[in-house]
């Protein structure tokens, strides 16, 4: 008995190695099925919403939820203080934070990875000017430089990608540079050389290609950090002006009702946090799938 038991340990690690790496190979459903909603209402978002985001009467100000006294089939979510209703709003909201989040992580990424290019490829002064310009910008808060930007130029849509692209090149910079620097000793850039080609096209064919699972893998795990600090943005004034709806547009205009109308900023903060720690966990099955050293665990 004790010699099959001991024959049988070594067919259960592996069955459970292969279970294991099977559950891996597939993202999981219920954050995956939550980031396909957000997804679905940023881009049908007029198709969905009910109502209109921007427009409302005074007769159905601060209508509560459905299934509250007051509640109406109108608006399955109740209404803000100007009566406009908090379901639109929330599906539209969507539609802002998905493309603060592609149009910044891409303008972003574009300058991060060209500088982080440069200096991991070129090295020496260059190399040391630029990662100098890098901690700079990794010393300044994000929230600061909004507020400053805030005085100089009015709350919009620009200047929240602004502030987005300011707060996270320096992220993709030190990523790529590190990678650069490890890629452009290997044989098959010493090859490239010996082939006649220039430096920009070793970049552009050896180096950038090698780098970018890195890159995507950051910029999906910096999705759920731009919605959040789009949000808390637009939450101090000086992100998305109102009445355009975006989810920390809505939480700030009902933190004052929070006793009387509690959905106001209860149901765009549940949105947030929902579809914030289901990016995160897509983006750590990303992770997980692209990064050459956890494939090899």
């Amino acid at each position: 008995m004790a010699v099959d038991v001991v024959s049988a340990g070594p067919q259960l690690a592996e069955r459970e190695v292969s279970t294991s790496t099977r559950d891996r190979r597939w993202p999981p459903l219920v954050p995956l099925v939550i980031v396909g909603l957000f997804v679905a209402c940023a881009l049908f978002s007029p198709l969905l919403a009910p109502q209109s985001p921007i427009e409302g009467t005074l007769t159905d100000r601060l209508r509560p939820p459905i299934g509250m006294a007051g509640g109406t089939l109108d608006h399955l979510l109740g209404t803000d203080r100007q009566g406009r209703d908090t379901l639109s709003r929330l599906i539209f909201g969507a539609r802002i934070s998905l493309s603060v989040s592609l149009l910044g992580i891409l303008i972003t990424g574009t300058f991060g990875t060209l500088v982080g290019l440069i200096a991991g490829f070129r090295g020496g002064w260059l190399d040391g000017l630029l990662m100098r310009i890098v901690d700079i910008s990794l010393s300044l808060p994000g929230i600061l430089v909004a507020l400053l930007l805030a005085v100089v130029f009015k709350p919009s849509f620009a200047n929240v990608v602004l502030v987005i692209a300011f707060v996270l090149w320096p992220s993709y910079a030190r990523l790529v540079r590190g990678e650069a620097l490890s890629l452009k000793h290997q044989d098959f850039v010493a090859l490239a050389r010996v082939a006649g080609c220039s430096n920009f096209t070793i970049m552009r064919r050896h180096i950038l290609p090698n780098v970018a699972p890195s890159i995507l893998v950051l910029a999906t795990l910096h999705v759920g950090f731009v919605i959040v600090l789009e949000a808390a943005l637009s939450f101090l004034g000086v992100g998305i002006p109102p009445p355009t709806p975006s989810w920390g547009v809505m939480v700030a205009d009902g933190r004052g009702l929070i006793e009387q109308a509690w959905w106001i900023s209860i149901l765009p903060g549940v949105a947030i946090l929902v579809t914030v720690i289901s990016l995160n966990i897509l983006g750590d099955w990303v992770r997980d799938r692209l990064d050459p050293k956890l494939r090899a665990v």
